[in-house]
């Protein structure tokens, strides 16, 4: 079990977290859900250690990251870009046939879609030897089609990876289809946690059930 006890977080006058804990179930997703603003980001940050807080937590994980943007060095190639969290050559052409870039690794950012440069932050992040990795909202900017293919890419990896992941969205379909566990955070506190039932993405439309449920959370008062 990972745990954050008795945080609290300020930006000058500005109160994010006080007196709150959080667990998270190791070798699960736990999605954080939640409208903008409600210190999604800031949780990642500070369980990556990149956000001082005052609190306790533990234990104390290394991190791997995917972020909203790809953040590839421009200036190396694919395979580059994968070295410089992992030495292994092997291992990066095996992870880069995983994510579906066999052929790539001379490539540029520059010349890489969307898509494509997502799957290379994706390779890094499992080519990292992280225990804990974190995802701040790594597919808002694609099309739906796309967002589940990548979705189940993830998801593929990670089922014989068995890391464990924290997932940051504002968006209740992708909580379906990533998580294990869902927890809607506001105003810095858990106001609803709940475990859907069944794989992510394959019992998407089981699942569906639940969306009304996790939408009357969020907009509660």
């Amino acid at each position: 079990m990972i745990e954050l006890k008795n945080i609290t977080k300020k930006y000058g006058g500005v109160t994010v977290y006080e007196n709150f804990d959080f667990a998270i179930e190791e070798g699960k997703i736990t999605c954080i859900l939640g409208e903008s603003g409600s210190g999604k980001t800031t949780l990642l940050n500070m369980l990556a250690g990149l956000t001082p807080y005052s609190g306790t937590s533990s234990p104390s994980l290394t991190c791997s990251y995917i972020f909203q943007q790809p953040r590839l060095v421009p200036s190396l190639t694919v395979f580059g870009n994968l070295s410089l969290v992992c030495k292994d050559r092997a291992a990066i052409r095996s992870m880069l046939a995983r994510v579906g870039l066999e052929g790539r690794e001379n490539s540029y950012p520059r010349r890489l879609s969307g898509g494509q440069a997502q799957r290379v932050a994706i390779a890094r992040a499992f080519l990292y030897p992280s225990r804990l990795m974190l995802l701040d909202e790594p597919f808002s900017s694609l099309d739906l089609a796309l967002k589940i293919k990548m979705a189940q890419l993830f998801l593929d990896i990670r089922r014989s990876d068995g890391r464990t992941a924290v997932f940051v969205t504002h968006d209740v379909d992708e909580a379906l289809m990533l998580a294990n566990d869902i927890a809607i955070l506001r105003g810095g506190r858990v106001v609803r946690r709940l475990s859907p039932e069944g794989e992510p993405v394959a019992d998407l439309f089981a699942r569906q059930a639940l969306r009304g449920e996790l939408i009357s959370a969020l907009v509660s008062e």
